[in-house]
């Protein structure tokens, strides 16, 4: 450690360990990226759109967004397994939403700030 180094974290000792005590492990860090990284895709952004209020299965996704049904599943695929959506299975048709409110107001306020600029 150079000696500007280490003055440096004296100086600032108490707001390092404030900020160390915020610090996320390393294992959440990486699923909150995954998370996020689902909103990095404009498909995907635009059925997290359609599926946010209401549940729709891939036939209408399919239709409503001009992509193939097994594009589409495997969009929703991706959703699933970081957990933005959830399904329900009802005979051979399956409908998906958003997972929770949580994930809604993160979509809506992304949406809202894009907009508002």
């Amino acid at each position: 450690m150079t000696k500007k180094m280490s003055s440096c974290l004296a100086e600032h000792a108490d707001a390092i360990g404030a900020a160390e005590s915020r610090l996320i492990e390393g294992r959440l860090a990486h699923q909150v990226a995954e998370m996020f990284n689902a909103f990095a895709d404009p498909t995907r952004v635009r059925i997290i759109n359609l599926i946010a209020d209401e549940e729709k299965c891939v036939g209408e996704l399919s239709l409503l967004l001009g992509i193939s049904q097994p594009a589409v599943s495997s969009q929703l695929r991706l959703l699933r397994n970081v957990g933005v959506a959830t399904v329900r299975r009802d005979g051979k048709h399956a409908f998906y939403t958003l997972a929770d409110d949580h994930v809604r107001d993160l979509f809506k306020q992304g949406l809202e700030h894009i907009l508002h600029g």
